[in-house]
């Protein structure tokens, strides 16, 4: 029983590096089967602090189905021009030249999701299973504005300016401005601190995320699709979710009713639908 404890703590325990073509990554678990997570942006890091703790609970159960995972950043010092399809054409070779051409599972959420949709349609091949997690075929108005807001924040190393935009993101409303303002440099120094990811990199996604559009790919793709949302969210409206669904030819759309975008991000049900949905298939 100690060594299986004992094994089981090792397992559990973050492994930070970085891949040949710079991508960096934390890793969790020894399982037999690979897990990609994409995380959102605009910007990607390796998380650290309470972002770490905040996504390692997250991810628990599927370390408890038997799953390795790997948080992987995006490229560094990227293309201006840059967009989500060749991001998905990164990751894409990440997994040929890292993983053996496969990874058993994606998780692709937010921003990443909108990668998600580029690198199902596009390299089919690399991956067993995919599953899309608050995204959907274009971002909303007030979810554009936002999130470049953000973007410009963290870009000028204003992690203050930053947590008070990602306040909006559960406070949104010109009533609950100052409460915003109040616990915005708290929240940024805590949660974003020092990203770990350069400034240009981060607009470069902030661009992508303005010029994105995936309705022309998304009937292309050939792979069975989970896709979650939140029925209450701001970002990924659910009459956009559900139009996602639409064009995907096979796709399962599952909707928490009274969720937005955060709550649904960090809900432990999306893992345990993700893994109903893999055992399915």
């Amino acid at each position: 029983m100690a060594e299986t404890a004992e094994t089981s703590v090792q397992d559990r325990a973050p492994r930070n590096g970085v891949f040949r073509n710079g991508m960096e990554y934390v890793s969790w678990g020894r399982g037999a089967k690979s897990l990609l997570f994409v995380q959102g942006g605009p910007g990607s890091v390796v998380p650290q602090g309470a972002l770490r703790g905040l996504l390692r609970r997250e991810l628990d159960p599927y370390l408890a189905a038997g799953y390795a995972i790997w948080i992987v950043t995006r490229r560094r010092n990227m293309p201006e021009s840059h967009t989500s399809a060749d991001m998905a054409d990164d990751y894409a070779r990440l997994i040929a030249e890292e993983f053996g051409g496969r990874v058993d599972l994606v998780v692709a959420e937010s921003f990443g999701g909108m990668i998600g949709q580029y690198l199902a349609a596009r390299h089919p091949e690399s991956f067993g299973h995919i599953a899309m997690v608050v995204t959907a075929a274009e971002l909303s108005a007030w979810g554009k504005d936002v999130d470049h807001r953000m973007a410009a924040a963290v870009a000028s190393g204003d992690p203050g300016g930053a947590g008070t935009v990602l306040a909006e993101y559960v406070l949104p409303g010109p009533r609950t401005r100052w409460l915003r303002e109040l616990l915005g440099p708290a929240l940024g120094r805590r949660v974003l601190g020092r990203t770990g990811c350069p400034a240009a990199d981060v607009l470069t996604e902030a661009r992508a995320e303005l010029a994105f559009d995936a309705r022309a790919v998304l009937p292309l793709i050939r792979r069975p699709v989970l896709l979650l949302c939140g029925g209450r969210d701001a970002f990924f409206p659910r009459a956009a979710a559900e139009e996602t669904a639409r064009l995907i030819p096979d796709c399962t759309l599952i909707v928490y009713e009274r969720w937005g975008h955060v709550r649904t991000v960090f809900s432990r049900r999306v893992p345990r639908d993700v893994l109903a949905f893999v055992g399915s298939c």
